[in-house]
């Protein structure tokens, strides 16, 4: 008998668990609040200006890949994808310009120009980082439900590599002397909502993978990631509901049995998933007197990640800067403070900035470029009123890349433009506290005490996306996905391992190449 599986929410991880289960015979359909797919994974158009809503990386670019064969399908049906170098330019507060390489003699060469003498801690950063990264990653690939998964032989032989009690920033420290040089492996926390002077220094497998496998842009922008996993869900036969808010789940006898939407539906399934922004859901979609671990207040005593500020330009010209710009402030770990600890706006922040014209031009009328920024800033569990300091901010961000970021009299060329700010992150796309990059991942919510893809709150229940093991990011939000699918699959006692392929063979899962 067919088994239908509801998915909460059409962002990237509910899509890939609608692939895969779709894929392998269930009836799956999804409901989503927004009238568009994709979540914070997707793109839209101003006045023929094409911007990413949110991620502008792609990391380890197999864990996609991946999904599609898992899917019986070939990645390149679906995607054009180009891998970018240099990965970035940095700016630092003296005017210094970085540009790291995937391509290992050009980054040899660039450190020497910029960093001499770091040849070798380079080359050892990238060997040590390599063995680290084979190991947390068996590690975080495995499921993580029941106390006895404490014990299993990924985790402790990943113990030793998670960083407890060091920080990212101490774990560059190793390698290099120059604090310039660690900001520079050690800012990809951001991608965490993090701040590498409080990150584990487990994570310093995401600058090696950088490095080692390369970022990717997806022709057209990130949102046809999500587009084609719904493509990929409607020739299984299964179905996403676009303005179809949940209002609840069904419990009874503490097992999810369905859904009931703001309209009044009902709709019942074997298996939930919620793909919905965690603490959102948990505080929106779960009667209190069903919960027990996850109360609002307990909710409340959780560490959430950063949130950002962001502003889209469309221009009428086409800067000569590279796809992937940082520009650090002068003091870079008072400003990380101030977003972390002060809860506070900075006077000088930090501020990352997407040219992707350069790459693709499909995001633009000819000769015009879509200008993306992304600055981080505090979580709604500040104090800071946006109405009142949108506009002082969004000024402040414009003079910094007019002066320093290579984008000229940035505001002669305006032409459309559109700013967000933590509200629109927590009111227009229900992200607990504007905390974009979800629950932080500090040791205490990571692993097994984080949420489980089998949700512990409720039967029938499972987790996808940020929210849940592994944690945010594109990848781990892929992978949280297909831990969740499997665990779902082991339930019905399917071989997870013989996957229906329509794209022939399947090869071996590859872990990123080292540098050549």
């Amino acid at each position: 008998m067919e088994k239908k599986v509801i998915i909460v929410g059409a962002g990237p991880g509910g899509l890939t668990a609608g692939m895969i289960l779709a894929n392998q015979g269930y009836k799956v359909e999804i409901f989503e609040k927004q009238n568009f797919i994709g979540g914070r994974t997707s793109t839209f158009n101003i006045d023929g200006f094409t911007f990413d809503l949110g991620p502008t990386f792609l990391m380890m670019k197999n864990v996609l890949e991946n999904v599609f064969i898992k899917s019986g399908r070939n990645i390149e049906d679906y995607l054009a994808i180009k891998a970018i170098d240099p990965l970035y330019r940095i700016v630092y507060g003296d005017g210094k310009e970085f540009y790291p390489s995937t391509n290992q003699s050009k980054m040899i060469e660039e450190l020497n120009r910029v960093f001499p003498y770091n040849e070798d801690n380079y080359l050892r950063f990238m060997e040590k980082q390599k063995t680290k990264f084979d190991i947390l990653f068996d590690c975080l690939k495995e499921t993580y439900v029941y106390p006895k998964d404490l014990f299993k032989k990924e985790l402790l032989k990943a113990i030793p590599h998670l960083g407890i009690g060091k920080s990212l920033f101490d774990v560059l420290g190793d390698y290099f002397r120059e604090d310039d040089l660690k900001m520079a492996f050690t800012f990809q926390a951001k991608y965490l909502g993090m701040s590498p002077w409080n990150c584990p220094g487990g994570y310093s497998i995401i600058p090696y993978t950088e490095h080692a496998d390369g970022v990717h842009h997806i022709m057209g922008g990130f949102g046809e990631i999500t587009k084609a996993m719904s493509k990929v869900i409607a020739e299984e036969g299964g179905q996403i509901n676009l303005n179809a808010p949940v209002k609840e789940l069904l419990i009874e006898d503490n097992r999810v049995i369905g859904v009931q939407l703001k309209d009044g539906t009902l709709h019942h399934s074997d298996y939930t998933i919620i793909n919905a922004d965690f603490a959102h859901a948990m505080d929106n979609i779960v009667r209190d007197e069903h919960k027990k671990k996850y109360t609002r207040k307990k909710l409340a005593q959780k560490k959430y990640s950063c949130s950002t500020f962001m502003i889209f330009l469309g221009v009428d010209k086409v800067y000569d800067i590279p796809h992937h710009n940082i520009i650090f402030s002068n003091d870079y770990k008072e400003n990380v403070a101030e977003i972390s600890d002060k809860k506070i706006l900075s006077e000088d922040p930090s501020i990352y900035v997407q040219n992707a014209v350069v790459t693709d031009k499909s995001l633009s009328p000819e000769g015009k470029s879509a200008i993306y920024i992304l600055v981080p800033v505090a979580n709604n569990t500040s104090n800071i009123n946006w109405t009142a300091e949108r506009d002082k901010f969004r000024d402040k961000i414009l003079d910094t890349l007019e002066k320093r970021g290579g984008l000229t009299d940035l505001r002669k060329h305006i032409v459309t433009e559109k700013v967000m700010t933590p509200d629109y992150w927590e009111n227009e796309m229900s992200v607990y506290k504007g905390a974009v990059f979800n629950l932080a991942h500090n040791i205490p919510q990571m692993l097994f005490f984080r949420p489980h893809n089998e949700f512990e709150e409720f039967r029938g229940c499972y987790l996808v996306g940020g929210g849940t093991h592994p944690g945010s990011g594109l990848p781990t939000i892929f992978e949280s996905a297909r831990i969740t699918s499997d665990l779902i699959m082991h339930k019905d006692k399917i071989n997870t391992t013989a996957l229906k392929n329509q794209a022939g063979s399947i090869p071996p899962t590859k872990e990123p190449s080292h540098l050549h």
